[in-house]
């Protein structure tokens, strides 16, 4: 190699999109993740001690999964080798696994960071398992789906799950500043400023995403520069992002201040103020997709059953959109809001879901009681599984007086249904069967 082929790592720095150039080196600046990372919380506690857990990062792109994982093993002393779906197949795996037997012997720990895992078959999956168990390596999977279904679960049970939240405008804002103002890696040198609103406008917009934040903040000052402009404008930024802004009031009224009034006014059941604020986030630009997969929480949370025909009305809406596009997407949408800001509203089953959870997350695993589970065999048929258990259909009304939660939660409510809508049949239904097991005990 002559001195022309030897590479120039100033030179490679510099060819990098600035998102790539700006990627966190250590913990320390790294941004959000403070549920992970914070003083006294999971990861400040792994990090520098040489050992590191098998891990699952799950959550929205842009929000620091490959990073994390990078700086986790750096941390931990480890060597990262990276394994793509696409490009990296058994053989390569087991190239891998040699050399990272090779490293064990040797005291050095591998870690195999599997970015999207979920593209990875169960067969795939399976691969891993006897390797991760061995400790020969180290396994963080990175996944924006949820890996209770993506993810294998023998696989999913030697590893840790960690969820990464969206990160926030104020973590965006930070971020953006940083870039502009780092002379090593970032746009320091340019000199450029950044207008609030600008600034304001590029932390929202990016939607918690930082590769989309700096590739735009990259090309807003090539404009600005372009145009011998000292500060970077908000039309620099627009034009960047191809997007609008939403409208800003005199406080600088924040996107998702608009989504919330909209899901509120049609809590109230306030049509007009819905699609009021529906029609300010699609005017600036919202993708309208956002806004029914809004709509379609809104049912199930806040209509429920005093409404069932809401969620089918919601989703329908959701394919409309995807289907047709805008503009014609906002004829759906009016009628889909309209009928949720309409309907009656119950949150019961909502509140039913979260008393249940709760149960769930303080008492863990209960045992299923022994008449309510299956005997596909005669030794679990000896063992009395299914024993007692009486079939619904054989009794009158198909209602039969029988314990189906576990013992420890025996009489246990978590629905409650209202007086709006259907749910109050429902309720008269329920309050009806309560009777006939009565009677049935006499």
């Amino acid at each position: 190699m002559d001195l022309f082929d030897a590479p120039n790592p100033q030179a490679q720095l510099s060819n990098q999109p600035l998102a790539e150039r700006m990627r966190p080196r250590t913990l320390a600046e790294f941004v959000g993740q403070e549920h992970l990372l914070g003083p006294g919380k999971l990861l400040s506690g792994v990090t520098g001690a040489g050992k590191l857990p098998s891990l699952i990062l799950w959550g929205p792109p842009g929000s620091g999964k490959t990073t994390l994982a990078q700086i986790l093993a750096s941390s931990a002393g480890a060597v990262c080798v990276h394994f793509s779906a696409v490009t990296a197949g058994v053989k390569e795996l087991k190239a891998i696994i040699q050399e990272a037997e090779r490293r064990q012997r040797l005291g050095k720990l591998t870690v195999l960071f599997v970015d999207e895992i979920h593209h990875f078959n169960k067969a795939q999956q399976d691969n891993f398992l006897p390797h991760v168990e061995r400790g020969t390596l180290t396994l963080i999977g990175a996944t924006t789906e949820n890996p209770s279904f993506e993810v294998i679960s023998p696989l999913l049970s030697r590893c840790q799950v960690l969820v990464l939240k969206m990160l926030s405008a104020e973590n965006m804002a930070k971020i953006i500043e940083r870039a502009l103002t780092d002379n090593e890696r970032g746009l320091g040198k340019t000199a450029l400023k950044i207008f609030p609103e600008g600034l304001r406008f590029l932390a929202q917009q990016s939607q918690g995403d930082c590769r989309v934040a700096l590739n735009t903040l990259e090309s807003a000052a090539a404009l600005a520069q372009a145009n011998k402009e000292k500060e970077i404008s908000l039309a620099h930024l627009q034009e960047a992002l191809q997007k609008k802004p939403l409208p800003y009031d005199k406080a600088g009224e924040e996107h998702y201040n608009v989504i919330s009034a909209f899901i509120k006014s049609m809590r109230g059941s306030d049509a007009d103020a819905a699609l009021y604020w529906m029609m300010r986030m699609l005017e600036a630009g919202e993708d309208p997709l956002f806004i029914v997969r809004r709509m379609v929480i809104f049912a199930a949370e806040d209509i429920g059953n005093a409404d069932p025909r809401a969620l089918q009305v919601a989703v329908a809406a959701k394919d409309a959109v995807h289907f047709i596009g805008l503009p014609e997407g906002r004829i759906p949408l009016a009628q889909a809001v309209t009928y949720l800001a309409t309907a009656p509203k119950s949150n019961a089953s909502y509140k039913a879901m979260l008393a249940a959870a709760k149960d769930v997350e303080e008492r863990g695993a209960l045992p299923v009681p022994l008449h309510l589970r299956n005997a596909p065999t005669g030794l679990m048929k000896n063992l009395g599984y299914g024993k007692d258990y009486k079939y619904a259909h054989n009794y009158d009304g198909h209602i039969v007086d029988q314990q189906h939660l576990p013992q420890d939660l025996a009489g246990r409510k978590y629905y409650t249904p209202g007086e709006a809508g259907y749910e109050k049949q429902i309720k008269e239904r329920l309050k009806f069967w309560d009777e006939q097991k009565k009677k049935s005990k006499e």
